[in-house]
């Protein structure tokens, strides 16, 4: 007898994790923030790689936006306003639509679909009225919010515990390699994502939604 092909019907449910950058979208911080800084400035890149190093204290909580901005722009040697920083800050992204596409067959299949990002107050909750999509994610767990960045294992603890997640049925899809090790340590099943290969992932999705 021919073996009968596994469709959706034969997927049991689960739980994906799944990071924003460079995952549902790509973002370009630099060709947005150095149209900030002035052409008689030297050295405009070292700035803006100059602020970036320091953003994880933004998207931990650790710091206001507003006192980000401020920053930010005197090291940018910028005249630009706070609000005229916020909106560079945020028109990095392009949409992964290959993603989005796969995003939205989840949500039809009625799997749970949870964001986990290391974000900032700049990008949120802005981000998620300029792209409607994320409304197919019921829930989201967002570093500036809870005060934990990934890769650090607190973070996949509190998914688990907040969500009474079960690792062995959770997917979880982020770019970042130490993010992957320390999802993998979680117990999760986990795929390092990339934009170059979606393929890729497609090929490994379609064989983890038909396992137990």
């Amino acid at each position: 007898m021919p073996q009968k092909n596994k469709t959706c019907s034969d997927c049991y449910s689960k739980t994906f994790l799944i990071d924003i950058g460079r995952v549902l979208l790509n973002f370009d911080f630099e060709s947005s923030l150095i149209k900030l800084i002035p052409e008689d400035i030297d050295n405009p890149k070292e700035r803006v790689q100059c602020i970036l190093e320091k953003k994880d204290a933004l998207e931990s909580g650790l710091i206001a936006p507003e006192h980000y901005a401020n920053w930010a722009l005197k090291i940018l040697g910028s005249h630009a306003t706070i609000e005229q920083f916020y909106h560079a800050w945020q028109q990095i992204f392009t949409v992964n639509e290959a993603m989005w596409r796969c995003v939205h067959q989840l949500a039809n299949q009625k799997h749970s679909l949870i964001l986990i990002s290391n974000i900032n107050a700049i990008h949120c909750p802005w981000i998620f009225s300029a792209y409607p999509e994320f409304s197919y994610f019921k829930h989201k767990i967002l570093s500036y919010q809870i005060g934990i960045l990934k890769p650090e294992p607190a973070i996949y603890r509190y998914a688990i515990d907040h969500f009474k997640l079960d690792p062995k049925s959770t997917l979880y899809i982020d770019d970042m390699p130490q993010n992957i090790a320390s999802g993998r340590e979680a117990g999760f099943q986990c795929w390092q994502y990339d934009l170059n290969n979606h393929q890729a992932f497609e090929n490994w999705l379609a064989q983890a939604l038909t396992s137990q």
